[in-house]
């Protein structure tokens, strides 16, 4: 009996403290054992219940799925390789630049002054100044290469007819007998070359009446500006007999190069019927003459031929090869280079000797 009576009073204590069971029995015990102040504090952790799964090692972590690329809009463009990046220049080189062609008119004096000066020693250094005009101009080195060749048979290829022209020529306004002019006296009057010229020209006027004549020659005389070679040439065969219709006046040039280029200026302009040339002056100076109008023709592609010549007679010698270069040289566009090699003020060791 008194041990019941104890049990009840336990049970009764445990009720007041509000709690029942083993957990409040431990808590009660707890607060009732006193907690030394150095031990470590209790966390409360709740009782596994029977049925609970035995725990297992946590797994081992993989990489996170690799997200699907975002689609690109459509119009937006599609991504391209980056190009591989450049060497950066440096800033302290020298730039190297192309290689820059030459003028033409240089090229062209340094191939005629050495033909004048080395004749066919100077064939493969022609060949190579020609070759360099057709790198800038195809066109260009075809007109020089023919040119060039002219010179090379000039004086096998033309001979030089006495008096009058020879038979055989087109008696038709497609001939045109042009003579070159000669310096004027001081006072305007012609010498009298300029006169034995012009005789060659009435002469061949007549066996071929139906031919134009051209006078051609600027002002040369001192005390009279306004008389020129053409002018007293053309009044003279006036006087001559020669119908004006018939006489065609160029009086602006002063060199043979000139008489070329401005003769040619008036027949490809005025008269279009006109094909073939034929070149009247001295002796001497017809070879010149020739080869120049050729050049011209063939510099402007102009659809007419020098076909004959004729000369007075003379005791001088055909002029140089020098002089020959200077009219080239001044048809290609250098006339001060041309008027040194007239009168012989040239440097003709102005380029290297050949090997």
């Amino acid at each position: 009996m008194k041990h019941g009576i104890c049990w009840l009073l336990a049970g009764l204590m445990l009720l007041s403290l509000g709690g029942c069971g083993p957990a409040a029995a431990e808590k009660a015990a707890a607060e009732a054992t006193p907690v030394p102040s150095d031990a470590p504090s209790i966390v409360d952790v709740p009782a596994p219940s029977a049925d609970a799964p035995i725990p297992t090692a946590a797994p081992t972590p993989t990489a996170a799925p690799t997200a699907a690329p975002t689609p690109l809009p459509t119009d937006t463009p599609a991504p391209t390789d980056t190009p591989a990046p450049t060497a950066t220049p440096d800033p302290t080189a020298s730039p190297t630049a192309a290689p820059k062609s030459r003028p033409l008119v240089e090229i062209v004096e340094e191939m005629a002054v050495y033909y004048a000066r080395d004749g066919e020693r100077a064939a493969e250094k022609v060949r190579e100044l020609l070759s360099e005009i057709a790198a800038a101009d195809p066109d260009g080195a075809g007109k020089w290469t023919e040119i060039m060749d002219r010179w090379k048979t000039l004086d096998e290829r033309i001979s030089v007819n006495l008096a009058v022209l020879p038979d055989g020529l087109p008696d038709t306004d497609e001939l045109c007998i042009v003579v070159l002019g000669y310096s004027l006296n001081a006072n305007g009057s012609m010498k009298p070359h300029l006169k034995n010229r012009l005789k060659v020209a009435l002469k061949s006027a007549q066996k071929y009446p139906n031919a134009y004549i051209l006078c051609t020659g600027g002002g040369t005389a001192a005390r009279k500006k306004s008389a020129t070679e053409a002018g007293q040439m053309s009044a003279w065969l006036k006087k001559q007999g020669v119908k004006k219709q018939r006489i065609i006046v160029e009086k602006k040039s002063h060199t043979t190069a000139q008489n070329a280029r401005y003769s040619l200026d008036i027949l490809l302009k005025d008269y279009p019927q006109v094909k073939y040339i034929a070149v009247v002056s001295g002796d001497y100076h017809v070879r010149v003459g020739v080869m120049l109008f050729e050049a011209e023709i063939i510099l402007r592609d102009a659809p007419m031929t020098v076909v004959s010549n004729a000369g007075c007679k003379t005791s001088n010698k055909d002029l140089s090869t020098q002089y020959r270069a200077g009219g080239l040289i001044e048809l290609a566009g250098n006339g001060k280079a041309a008027h040194q090699l007239y009168y012989n003020r040239y440097d003709m060791n102005k380029y290297p000797p050949l090997p």
